[in-house]
């Protein structure tokens, strides 16, 4: 049973036992515990100062009064739920209901999984705005916490509405139509449905109504309409045959409130599109990030500039589409939020972010967010000590761009292995195949052979799909599953077929270092893979072959950095039991051997690591003189390649004849020869 109630979509309520609790008339209490009730962590009390306080005399000592306050509320005798430190406050609610928490955990899961009904539910909590009503005069940084708060939850209650309006039969899904529209008047998808369903009905005079009322409030708002135009005209034509039996008599009075809405599939929706299926990509937008320090320039400064680095560092990878720094700082400009502005460009993904400078500390907070489901896909706090506060917010936007570029690309590989191999387009085949790719295994490699050709075949200009072609057969070749001397020729043909069809994709340059490598060309793979991060930095995956590469026949200390670097660029990565494995080679090359050991154990617990990091932890462990640990991975390896020997594994990699020599002691130390 719960013991208490919040409501905060609409104007904030308290009951306790079905009674209603009356709120005290601060609106600075009031706002108080709405903080900490919306809030999921506890909050720092320099944070809520910030908040709620324009300077005044003595900050803590309102804090404490409001708190006070807070308490004759919540805390009964037995349970005191205000929990109070020197430092955080929290509400104790685990026993409470929440709106806010029951809404938000919807898109956490999935709001498509939860159906209907629940879904009806869920989008009967929105009785109005976020703390409706509740401003505080004289508080800029509360007014920016709860415009950025209350637009967040018009994102998942529009992403609610438009699951009902495609889900629900006829008449039903008419009235969230209506909501949706209301919500989003620019959201270009609501618009999409609304005609593609008066196009599917044929109600011809009711499309051109509507299409006329929305590119009037599209074009008085300075949006293109074109879009729209294009979409009736498309879906018109698809469904003029036999449109005369399915017409309704005469139009409804107001387009808007059709009582009759056919669900569509946003997929259908988007078959009018110009851009092609062969052609998709991820599309994203990187809006401005807020500047939340007190003496905030609030355009123009640093969080500005980190927006336009990080916009300019996505682009560069060329794996998917992103919207121009000029449209997202004129949406924000207009007041336009991120999930708002999101649906409006109708990309799949939003990054937004704040910025707080405090003496010689920047802490930065971003996140990523997945435009139609508004689920969090990622969110991070940087908090980092400088004395150049320029290069810290460099090294935080490479780390943003990392993290964003390697989350979408799990998303969407994720997604893609859900779908019938049938139906998927290059995109999502390139996808699938990297997907089946990490797994490193002879079987998922031939699979992803197949679904990188049918995405090169599907998109002949796909430069990415050829990389991951390419690196089947580097893999064919390095772990021995095919003939190495056809497999390394393959190798190189694909790479440098991605060249030619975008020779400014890092990956492009990637796939082609690996081929040199594979060909003993060490000059040339350490020049294209040079190439691959100096055409975009944050390429985690760039930074690692460079130690892979280094480790074996270059500058061993050079591959430490630059595996450190990889990992710092991408510490959850599917390659980093690779780049911990590079890391452990460069260390036993400088004869480092209790080092080299460490980092070996490390990336051979990985579980996708191959038999050749299995071999370098047990020689850099019979090296370090741990021989016990070194026979157990003896055995492991012997389990999954029974004559695996000395051969096969200086036949893998590219050795200097020093770590050749080093190599052959070691595996005669532990057994291996």
């Amino acid at each position: 049973m719960e013991s208490l109630r919040f409501r905060l979509l609409g104007p904030l309520e308290l009951w306790r036992g079905g009674e209603v609790v009356k709120l005290p008339a601060s609106r600075k209490v009031r706002a108080l515990l709405g903080i900490l009730v919306l809030s999921s962590r506890p909050v720092a009390r320099s944070q809520v100062c910030e908040l709620l306080w324009d300077v005044p005399n003595d900050p803590r000592g309102e804090l404490r009064w409001c708190l006070s306050k807070i308490r004759g509320l919540v805390d009964e005798p037995a349970r005191k739920r205000v929990v109070a430190d020197g430092t955080a406050i929290r509400l104790d609610l685990t026993d409470c209901f929440v709106d806010t928490t029951e809404v938000t955990r919807a898109p956490e899961h999935g709001i498509r999984k939860l159906g209907a009904e629940r879904q009806q539910a869920l989008t009967a909590h929105f009785a109005g705005e976020l703390l409706e009503g509740l401003e505080i005069a004289r508080s800029p940084m509360f007014d920016a916490w709860i415009t950025a708060e209350r637009r967040r939850f018009r994102g998942i209650h529009a992403v609610l509405l438009e699951n009902l309006a495609r889900e629900l039969p006829h008449e039903a899904a008419g009235p969230y139509l209506e909501q949706w529209l209301r919500l989003a008047p620019f959201d270009r998808s609501a618009h999409e449905l609304m005609l593609t369903s008066l196009a599917r009905q044929g109600r011809i005079a009711d499309g051109e109504a509507h299409l006329a009322s929305a590119s009037k409030l599209f074009e008085a708002d300075g949006l293109e309409s074109a879009p729209l135009r294009e979409l009736w005209r498309a879906a018109r034509e698809k469904h003029s045959a036999g449109s005369s039996a399915a017409a309704a008599p005469a139009a409804a009075p107001n387009v808007v409130t059709l009582p009759e809405i056919v669900s569509a599939n946003l997929t259908e929706t988007r078959r009018y599109a110009p851009e092609s299926a062969t052609t998709r990509r991820a599309s994203l937008a990187v809006m401005p990030f807020v500047d939340r320090s007190s003496d905030a320039d609030r355009k123009g400064g640093a969080a500005d500039a980190l927006a336009r680095d990080v916009i300019t560092r996505l682009a560069k990878l060329r794996s998917m589409f992103v919207i121009a720094a000029g449209t997202t700082f004129a949406l924000r400009d207009r007041a336009v939020g991120p999930e708002e502005a999101g649906r409006m460009l109708n990309v799949d993904y939003v990054v937004s972010g704040s910025v707080r400078r405090h003496g010689k500390r920047e802490t930065v907070s971003a996140e990523l967010v997945e435009t139609r489901t508004a689920r969090v896909v990622w969110a991070e706090t940087f908090d980092e000590k400088h004395d150049d506060a320029l290069l810290v917010l460099e090294e935080i936007g490479n780390r943003i761009v990392a993290a964003v570029a390697h989350e979408i690309e799990m998303v969407e590989r994720n997604r893609a292995i859900l779908k019938p191999p049938s139906s998927l387009d290059a995109w999502e085949a390139h996808h699938r195949g990297l997907w089946h790719m990490y797994r490193f295994n002879k079987t998922d490699n031939e699979h992803a052979r197949q679904f990188f050709a049918r995405a090169v075949e599907l998109d002949p200009t796909f430069s990415r799909a050829y990389a991951g072609l390419s690196f089947t057969h580097f893999q064919n070749a390095f772990l021995g599953w095919k003939k190495a001397a056809p497999e390394i020729d393959r190798a190189f043909e694909t790479a440098g077929r991605g060249l030619m069809v975008d020779d400014r994709d890092p990956t492009a340059h990637w796939a082609m270092g690996r081929a040199e490598f594979l060909r003993g060309r060490h000059d040339h793979s350490v020049a294209e893979l040079e190439r691959s991060v100096e055409l975009s930095p944050n390429f985690a995956t760039g930074h690692y072959t460079l130690a892979f590469v280094h480790c074996q026949t270059g500058d061993p200390n050079a591959a430490i950095s630059y595996s450190d670097h990889s990992r710092q660029l991408s510490p959850f990565d599917p390659l980093l039991f690779a780049m911990m494995g590079s890391r452990a080679l460069g260390h036993v090359r400088l004869g480092q051997y209790d080092e080299a050991a460490e980092w070996a154990v490390k990336a051979a617990a990985r579980p996708n690591a191959h038999q050749h990091i299995m071999a370098i932890a047990a020689m850099s462990l019979g090296l370090a003189n741990r021989m016990t640990e070194a026979g157990e991975y003896k055995k492991k390896i012997r389990e999954r390649v029974p004559n695996y020997d000395m051969a096969q594994f200086l036949g893998a990699f590219r050795m200097a004849p020093d770590a050749v020599d080093v190599f052959t002691r070691a595996g005669k130390k532990i057994g291996i020869s």
